[in-house]
């Protein structure tokens, strides 16, 4: 859960990239450490296999100051979608505070994008976090591939659901940085109603969503990636 401390006026966020293997988690960071390396001036830390698939997690640490003096930490994992290493899965999602689950678009793989979804409830049931208490936002990325759900498909799926949906061509960038604003903002929003930090830290959600929007030096597209729920 969040860390907050109110003496050196500092807040850490951790934010988790979950979903199945090879639906795009790596690919999201690895955009977004792109976009921001310029202005966090931080560095990518994966741990793969010789297959290019993720064996640990993947970490992207960002780092700003707000205009009030807030520290502001943010840490971004991948967990590994193979279902061998699902151990790792639940430690990496201790403590989260946020999770983008990145979904496959294709239609073939609903099921295995089911079965993480599944997996992604139980894990955080295990490590005694409820799923209403953290922010999710969901992805369905891979957009450019054949046999994929069309977007009036997901605006369907969206609208069972209470989660922002995006869509996204993450290895073409497209869709990321507004998954990441969407999950940023979600997550601000969640810990500000369950630990005031508006009223201890004076920063506001528009803010904290400035700082969000500056660290990605402004490669957000405003009306991009999101999808409202079909009625």
């Amino acid at each position: 859960m969040v860390f907050i401390d109110i003496q050196h006026r500092e807040v850490t966020l951790k934010l988790v990239y979950y979903g199945p293997a090879l639906s795009g988690k790596t690919t999201n960071l690895q955009r977004l450490h792109a976009l921001t390396e310029q202005r966090a001036g931080s560095s990518l830390l994966s741990l793969d296999t010789r297959d290019d698939r993720t064996l640990f997690f993947d970490l992207l640490p960002l780092r700003f100051q707000t205009r009030a003096g807030l520290q502001i930490k943010l840490k971004l994992f991948t967990v590994p979608g193979q279902v061998i290493h699902n151990a790792t899965r639940k430690v990496v999602l201790q403590g989260v505070d946020g999770v983008a689950f990145i979904a496959d678009s294709r239609i073939s793989e609903t099921r295995a994008n089911n079965e993480s979804f599944a997996n992604l409830r139980a894990n955080l049931a295990e490590n005694g976090i409820e799923y209403d208490d953290i922010a999710v936002v969901i992805q369905f990325n891979k957009r450019d591939l054949p046999g994929i759900r069309t977007d009036d498909e997901v605006r369907r799926i969206a609208a069972k659901g209470s989660e922002p949906v995006y869509v996204a061509t993450a290895i073409e960038g497209r869709g990321v940085a507004e998954t990441f604003v969407g999950l940023a903002s979600s997550t601000w929003t969640k810990l500000d109603r369950r630990f005031d930090l508006e009223a201890k830290f004076g920063v506001s959600h528009d803010e904290f969503m400035q700082e969000i929007r500056h660290l990605l030096d402004g490669q957000v597209d405003p009306s991009g990636g999101r999808l409202e729920g079909a009625t």
